[in-house]
């Protein structure tokens, strides 16, 4: 799920953006007194409560779906792809306000109790009997599936995680940073030590919550397994509040690099009509950099000129006595044209990053139904293994590949290639979509074999689903593996990719742009998934994703995937052909 893919690229992603964004944070106000360790138990106990909360219950909601609410497997999907999607487009919202409004300290507080009420609404459909339908008999085929008043409550639950995943996914770790001065030797340490803590706290509560929480859910019951989560997040707000009085709190500065974009773009819509010049375009365009600007300013290029429109000086435009526009949403710097050229020249690869996502997607959900109808007992115990536990898998492949990768591959690589990276970040990226379309193959081969043993060798029934295969869930590990790796590379390649390409001050827009992608690859999964089922059902074939998978075709699902992911690996090649690196003053670099 959004939750738990890779914690080695959140790492990448946050740690760079805030390092980055610090940079111009104002911390010069004398009367500030940064209290940097003393500060942190209360906030990094109010993280780790706070993701033990939210992790707990959303590793798990897929099967909460279709066993207590009796939803079929294609609407959960559904509703889950959807969730996660806007779990990570709502975090641009949330930066924006932060940043332009009301502050990182009062945006955290706010969306912090927003998410307890969430998790205490959806613990609520448990504990009590009229908020979900009633329980289906293990023999039941058919059952009562929830009212449209238990639906709106349980969707009232999930709004409440919107508003808290919009304040806190971009502003927890900027605000432990902003608890330590970064300019003495103590306070760059402390921020280097925080980090370390902070993505700590992250991997113990995505082990602890695919682990322990998932299990008592699964076997125990479900109103403590949603309880548990709802009364860790309580937890994370009182130990935050405790420490009001003690925070540093960073005032918002009013501007946003998403402002800045949208002005250019208007201006240039505005100015469609003004012819660019031919030759020497730099002499008729509006240069102008703030005195108080402590970021390199960027060098002209010749890529989409027609968003210069928004820089052209005309009659009508009036300029302040300091050099600044009178009227910014009238006339734009070149410096401001050159930042959205940034965006849209990444674009073309933010897009091949969401295909990249529809597999990590299927891993997260699919494959739980999967694993549903596999035998997921250890050995000869009687413990069998959580459905949604099997994702952990992939957080571990990623997480063991990433140092061996670092220490052993990039020393080797670098002998034969010279490069400090070994490759080329798009060269990375490509590596990880080439395994990904292995993960697919795979998981098509293996559930192949896993329907053939289901309906010649079945060991049970699952109810509600079908036959239980014979085929041990640990050969669903391969795909898993590979699906890991495919995120080692591509999805920490894609970060650092975005990093880089873009100007100090946009670093923000470089981490949102990879939340963007994860979310606009679970809005593609809920609609392939739609469209799928919806064409298949009266095919010759049968129902691809049939509620039962043995009636089904999960593995032509899985090669069709394959077949984007193949479409996606010669596009990226294309695109990475064509793709210019982000120019400096001294240099210029191409693909």
């Amino acid at each position: 799920m959004g939750e738990s893919e890779t914690t080695t690229t959140m790492k990448r992603i946050e740690k760079e953006t805030f390092e980055m964004s610090e940079k111009h944070e104002i911390h010069d106000d004398p009367k500030i007194i940064y209290r940097g360790w003393k500060v942190m138990p209360y906030i990094i106990g109010n993280e780790t409560f706070e993701k033990l909360g939210t992790i707990g219950t959303l590793v798990n909601l897929l099967v909460y779906l279709t066993t207590v609410f009796n939803l079929n497997s294609i609407t959960a999907t559904n509703i889950v792809n959807v969730f996660n999607g806007s779990s990570n487009l709502v975090t641009l919202l949330g930066a924006f306000v932060s940043d332009t409004y009301f502050g990182r300290y009062n945006t955290l507080g706010f969306c912090t109790i927003a998410s307890f009420l969430g998790l205490l609404v959806i613990q609520l459909t448990a504990v009590f009997k009229n908020l979900h339908p009633p329980s289906c008999a293990k023999e039941s085929t058919t059952c009562i599936g929830p009212t449209s008043g238990q639906m709106a409550f349980l969707f009232s639950g999930f709004g409440f995680l919107l508003i808290g995943a919009a304040g806190i996914r971009p502003c927890n770790l900027a605000f432990g940073v902003d608890q330590f001065n970064p300019k003495t030797e103590s306070g760059k340490k402390g921020i280097t030590s925080f980090f370390n803590w902070y993505f700590f706290t992250f991997t113990f509560a995505m082990m602890v919550s695919l682990t322990l929480i998932v299990y008592v859910q699964s076997n125990v019951s479900w109103s403590i397994g949603l309880g548990i989560p709802a009364a860790l997040m309580l937890l994370a707000c009182v130990l935050f509040f405790m420490g009001d009085k003690l925070y540093v709190k960073v005032k918002p500065n009013g501007n946003s690099p998403i402002k800045s974009i949208v002005q250019v773009l208007v201006v240039a819509v505005k100015k469609r009509r003004v012819k660019l010049p031919s030759q020497h375009p730099m002499l008729s365009l509006f240069d102008y950099v703030p005195s108080k600007c402590d970021y390199p300013k960027l060098p002209y290029t010749y890529q989409f000129r027609v968003l210069d429109k928004a820089a052209m000086i005309t009659p009508h435009d009036k300029i302040n006595p300091d050099g600044s526009p009178a009227n910014p949403w009238s006339l734009c710097s070149i410096q401001q044209v050159e930042e959205l050229k940034c965006l849209v020249r990444v674009l073309p690869i933010c897009f091949s990053g969401i295909l990249f996502f529809l597999v990590v997607t299927q891993q997260h959900t699919v494959l739980v139904f999967q694993a549903l109808q596999s035998n997921r007992q250890v050995g000869n115990s009687n413990f069998n293994i959580p459905a949604a536990s099997y994702s952990v898998f992939i957080m571990l492949s990623t997480t063991l590949w990433l140092p061996i990768y670092d220490r052993l591959v990039i020393p080797f690589l670098r002998r034969f290639t010279g490069k400090e990276a070994g490759i080329t970040m798009l060269q990375r990226i490509g590596v990880g979509i080439f395994l990904s379309i292995l993960s697919m193959f795979v998981s098509a081969l293996v559930e192949k074999e896993r329907r053939h043993l289901a309906l010649t060798n079945p060991i049970g029934i699952q109810p509600r689903k079908g036959a239980i295969s014979s085929m041990s869930g640990f050969w669903l590990l391969p795909q898993l593996i590979l699906a890991g790796l495919s995120e080692a590379f591509t999805a920490v390649g894609l970060t650092e990719f975005y990093y880089k390409q873009f100007p100090e001050n946009m670093k923000t827009i470089a981490g949102s742009l990879f939340f963007c992608g994860m979310a606009g690859s679970s809005y593609l999964s809920a609609f392939l998934v739609s469209v799928v089922h919806k064409t298949t059902s009266k095919s010759a074939t049968g129902n691809w994703l049939s509620e039962d998978l043995n009636k089904g075709r999960l593995d032509y699902f899985y090669y069709l995937i394959a077949a984007i992911e193949v479409f996606n690996f010669g596009y990226f090649l294309m695109c990475s052909r064509w793709f210019k690196y982000r120019e400096t003053s001294s240099s210029t670099s191409s693909a």
